[in-house]
């Protein structure tokens, strides 16, 4: 299967009803797309959303409710969790807390609630263990390599911060029995994208750190990095193979353990990377030598990985009224209204823009970019003082906010006047 190249109907008319009545930008999600994400990998006997992805407390809701677990990395992360209704402290699981340092306040949070730690380096352990001996942990490896679409998602090898250093696993061992720290299991998570001999190589080196353990674990994850396809014709990751591999390697642990082990999948991008889009109306359209800008009411401040990762993202233009905008088409650049040169939408790795054959809109269209609902609204930022803009739901034909648009009181509320201390 591949990705389509036309926006449905039902979302079209939903895009056009949101610009009316909410006005514009605005991130507009569909539920449905995301419950089919997670039927895909029910194989798994666990799937864990990695939230950064998307952490809107209605999101979390909607995905618990499809019995998925939750990644937290930081505090904010876990009120995000406990304010969609999952309950950290049980067997079940329900919220891990993953990252490679552990601030004061997250520390004495997870201890209060009992939420397993998945521990990124041996400081993470030695400060939990001090302080809260017993506790249930994970440990996350770098196995010495990494993979990912563009090197600032690679999560591996020795260029990476993340996860403790391969050859460091029997010193992290001794952090965990000399502070008798509950060992849950082993995670590797190496970065994003679906290249299969490279899964063969993570699952591999997954398999050799559990038979240095030397001990039983309970379970083991195979992290995230779950590829979606971003441009029309794009081929969807193949998750039977996906899985297949991972299970070969779950059994071969279960063999030498001894004992049955669990299988966690931990999807951000992959569960609603598609499952979303951002609206903005164009508000100038202006020739530059041959080519043309299309300018937006929203920037980098609303979608920033065009400009952090060169990442691309199909942009279509509509009619006021919900119709494609036809016509001839010609080189176009899509761009937003923030004073700084990088803010394009079409632009590679490294700032180059790029122009892109489309037909050309006017003053009042919609332009609708496309594959947002990872990473979208979770790097939003304040730039330029522009108020975040508000979430909708698209859910069986009922258009919902999610989260309402921040006014310019609430960003500058909190600078207050200065006190001594």
């Amino acid at each position: 299967m591949s990705r389509s190249d036309a926006l449905g109907p039902t979302l079209l008319a939903a895009v056009t009803r949101a610009a009316r009545s909410v006005g514009t930008p605005f991130w507009l999600y569909e539920a449905e797309p995301m419950r089919e994400r997670v039927r895909q990998l029910r194989a798994f006997d666990g799937i864990r959303f990695a939230q950064k992805a998307n952490s809107n407390v209605h999101v979390l809701r909607m995905l618990r409710a499809l019995n998925v677990l939750v990644d937290a990395v930081s505090l904010g992360e876990i009120e995000r969790a406990l304010r969609a209704g999952y309950e950290p402290g049980t067997e079940a699981h329900e919220v891990v807390f993953t990252a490679d340092l552990i601030e004061e306040a997250a520390l004495a949070r997870v201890i209060e609630l009992g939420i397993p730690v998945n521990c990124g380096s041996p400081d993470m352990l030695a400060q939990l263990g001090a302080v809260a001996p017993g506790h249930p942990v994970w440990l996350r490896l770098n196995p010495g390599f990494g993979h990912g679409h563009n090197r600032k998602t690679n999560t591996g090898g020795p260029s990476s911060k993340h996860g403790i250093w391969h050859e460091g696993l029997e010193d992290a061992l001794r952090l965990v029995d000399a502070h008798r720290l509950n060992l849950v299991g082993l995670h590797m998570h190496i970065g994003s994208g679906a290249d299969y001999e490279h899964l063969r190589r993570v699952s591999d080196s997954m398999l050799s750190a559990v038979r240095r353990l030397d001990r039983p674990i309970g379970a083991i994850s195979a992290g995230g990095g779950l590829s979606v396809p971003y441009r029309a014709g794009e081929p969807e990751v193949d998750i039977e193979q996906y899985y297949a591999a991972w299970n070969e390697t779950r059994l071969e642990v279960e063999r030498t353990l001894g004992n049955e082990v669990r299988l966690e999948i931990e999807p951000g991008r992959y569960l609603t990377g598609n499952a979303g889009v951002l609206a903005a109306r164009i508000r100038a359209v202006k020739k530059v030598a041959e080519n043309h800008f299309v300018l937006l009411d929203a920037g980098f401040s609303e979608l920033a990985r065009p400009v952090l990762y060169g990442s691309h993202h199909d942009i279509c233009f509509l009619t006021s009224a919900g119709a494609s905008v036809a016509g001839p088409v010609c080189p176009i650049a899509v761009a937003g209204p923030l004073c700084e040169a990088g803010d394009v939408f079409t632009q590679h790795d490294g700032g180059v823009v790029t122009f892109r054959e489309l037909p050309l809109p006017q003053v009042g269209d919609l332009a609708v970019v496309r594959d947002v609902g990872a990473y979208g609204a979770t790097m939003s930022s304040n730039y330029n003082s522009r108020p975040l803009v508000p979430e909708l739901m698209l859910d069986d034909g009922r258009l919902t906010v999610i989260r309402q648009r921040q006014s310019i009181e609430q960003l500058i509320e909190l600078e207050v006047e200065g006190e001594p201390f």
